[in-house]
């Protein structure tokens, strides 16, 4: 088998439709890496899930008079029904509401208490005299003891980044009600980073030559100057996985805890869906195996401290709970490479202002490959970035639009109509003919370098500039006029033009995966670059739940060839005659969007 790649993204709680902002932080740059990684012929795995027992979910089902599972099940359709429209490949993405998730996190859970990293503590929690319940850490805020931030969460202020400890907020307030709760003592389990603060550390800075700053800021750099305490890992809560353990029926697994143990459940599950029931050791005890964590910057320190930690505090008795005869330590995680926020018309963005660009209602009025050329040209990956409809509109018109795609469709369209549909045959290439295909394959070298750096939105520029020195060898040569007194010669410019393209078009396809496999069509193959999404219902003790799964059916991707690369096109192969890749959007709509705003 080829090298194992797992690409884990956020779970986004099933509790609020997705915007812009969730797409470009975490969503988009996953689908990206994980087409790119499946050209290369890697053993990929995209995966993910809606987060089902968060307390934003049971906030929303408090307000709505519905059950928690209802609110998780509405949303969840949503999210997959998104997620196919944007074509986002997920191999698996399921729900942390599921058998199989609950007793993955229960053998991990156990694994820990085992091994000696849980102890239980008496502690002081915020308690709702008005409502005569202890209050998860999303339904108390107020203001943070680091930066002053009057809406932080008791467990984190997104702020600045801080993990808060909750018995220390100040001025806090039920987000149910406003009421004031006051201070009990409550038992919890805790898991003891203090004792994997070297450990953890020592992962970091195996690592920080590569990770994002940003990144070893809120995690190798909050160690070293606060150092790491015990984390509860429980809550007094009903709706989530029971702690394993006798005497806890009240308490909960810590959604935090075990959210980020679905990225290793759903790979689990994966593997039983498709009966083969030890596949997850491929991408979860290969050492060889590539881990690479998609998500926003408010998730840094649970992605590169505690879920670090929780791999670590296993070890191999994980594995070993799992049933394996050689029990092995699970994967640490190759790269966290989050993202920074994206504002809109240089606001910040609000759901509940309606200041946002919502996934789905995008997409009932444009195509989906616009709005993944703009999410990663304008990708906040070192710095937060700004939603703008007027840049959207100029970038769409003449870049989408004036660079790539009437250049892929005048080619096309003229070579259909002056070679009856074939490939040109262009006998010996002229010196600059060689010249722009040795520019095309360094662009595959330079693009690799940016993508296998997780420098998606460099990748992205440097492929419309490439796209861009192919228009500017058509205007040099000028095919349209050359034709008239020299056939061959034109035979020669098309050929290498389409050649370029067709090479372009496997390096726009991780970015722009409908329109690259509308042109790999026109261009007259018959397999289809990557698979397609299917769902599934899935039937267990706990509930039946739906699962979206990626097939890579019978395409070009399904294999183990390395497709970066710029290919021979063959002479005289038939191709199909080609329409526009994309559509001129009429100015018209910056207005119209932004009266949509709030």
């Amino acid at each position: 088998m080829t090298e194992p790649v797992l690409v884990a993204v956020a779970w986004p709680y099933a509790s609020a439709k997705i915007h812009v902002g969730n797409i470009t932080g975490a969503y988009l740059p996953a689908d990206i890496l994980a087409r790119y990684h499946r050209l290369r012929g890697r053993d990929v795995l995209m995966v993910s899930g809606s987060d089902s027992h968060g307390t934003p979910v049971t906030v929303r089902a408090d307000q709505e008079g519905l059950t928690p599972e209802e609110v998780y099940k509405r949303f969840h359709a949503e999210f997959i029904q998104l997620f196919q429209k944007l074509g986002l490949t997920y191999d698996i993405f399921t729900s942390t509401h599921t058998r199989n998730h609950f007793d993955v996190a229960s053998k991990l859970f156990l694994s820990l208490k085992e091994n000696g990293y849980l102890f239980t503590e008496a502690s002081m929690q915020w308690y709702s005299t008005e409502q005569g319940r202890f209050l998860p850490d999303r339904y108390v805020e107020g203001t943070c003891y680091f930066c002053g931030n009057t809406n932080a969460r008791s467990d984190q202020c997104d702020n600045c980044g801080h993990l808060l400890e909750a018995d220390k907020l100040i001025d806090p307030r039920s987000k149910i009600d406003g009421s004031t709760p006051e201070l009990r003592e409550t038992t919890h389990f805790y898991l003891d980073l203090e004792q994997l603060q070297d450990e953890v550390a020592e992962f970091l800075r195996d690592r920080q030559d590569y990770w994002r700053p940003n990144v070893m800021r809120q995690s190798l750099g909050q160690i070293e100057t606060e150092g790491l305490r015990g984390r509860p890992i429980t809550r007094d809560l009903s709706w989530g996985i029971p702690v394993p353990v006798e005497g806890w029926d009240e308490k909960c697994m810590y959604v935090w805890f075990e959210a980020v143990i679905g990225y290793l459940s759903s790979v689990v599950e994966w593997g039983l869906l498709h009966d083969k029931p030890d596949a997850w050791r491929h991408w979860w005890t290969n050492q060889e195996s590539r881990t690479l964590y998609c998500i926003g910057k408010d998730n840094i320190p649970f992605h590169a401290i505690i879920w670090p930690a929780e791999l670590i505090g296993v070890g191999q008795s994980f594995d070993e709970k799992m049933g394996a005869e050689d029990p092995q330590s699970l994967v640490l995680p190759y790269d966290v490479p989050a993202n920074e926020f994206m504002n809109l018309e240089g606001q910040k963005l609000s759901g509940s202002k309606n200041w946002a660009v919502w996934g789905l209602d995008f997409l009932e009025r444009y195509d989906p490959d616009p709005m993944r050329y703009y999410l990663t040209v304008n990708m906040p990956e070192t710095r937060d970035t700004d939603w703008d409809w007027e840049e959207f509109y100029q970038r769409n018109n003449n870049e989408l639009v004036a660079t790539w795609g009437n250049l892929a469709n005048r080619v096309l369209s003229f070579a259909y109509k002056n070679w009856e549909g074939n490939i040109p045959d262009p006998g010996e290439l002229r010196g600059s003919d060689k010249a722009l295909l040795e520019t095309i394959r360094k662009g595959f070298k330079t693009v690799e370098a940016n993508l296998e750096a997780v420098k998606l939105r460099a990748a992205m520029l440097e492929a419309m500039r490439l796209a861009a020195e192919v228009n500017k060898y058509l205007d040099t040569a000028a095919p349209w006029f050359e034709i008239k007194s020299d056939r061959s010669a034109a035979g020669k410019t098309i050929y290498t033009a389409l050649q370029a393209i067709d090479g372009l078009k496997i390096i726009f396809s991780p970015f722009l995966p409908h329109s690259s496999e509308k042109l790999h069509s026109y261009l007259g193959y018959e397999k289809t670059i990557y698979g397609s999404l299917v769902t599934e219902e899935v039937e267990d003790d706990l509930s039946t739940h739906t699962v979206m799964l990626y097939d890579p059916g019978d395409s070009l991707t399904a294999g183990s060839e390395d497709l970066w690369k710029l290919s021979d096109l063959p002479p005289g192969k038939s191709f199909k005659q080609p329409s526009p890749l994309f559509q001129k959007l009429d100015e018209s709509i910056v207005e119209e969007e932004r009266g949509r705003l709030g």
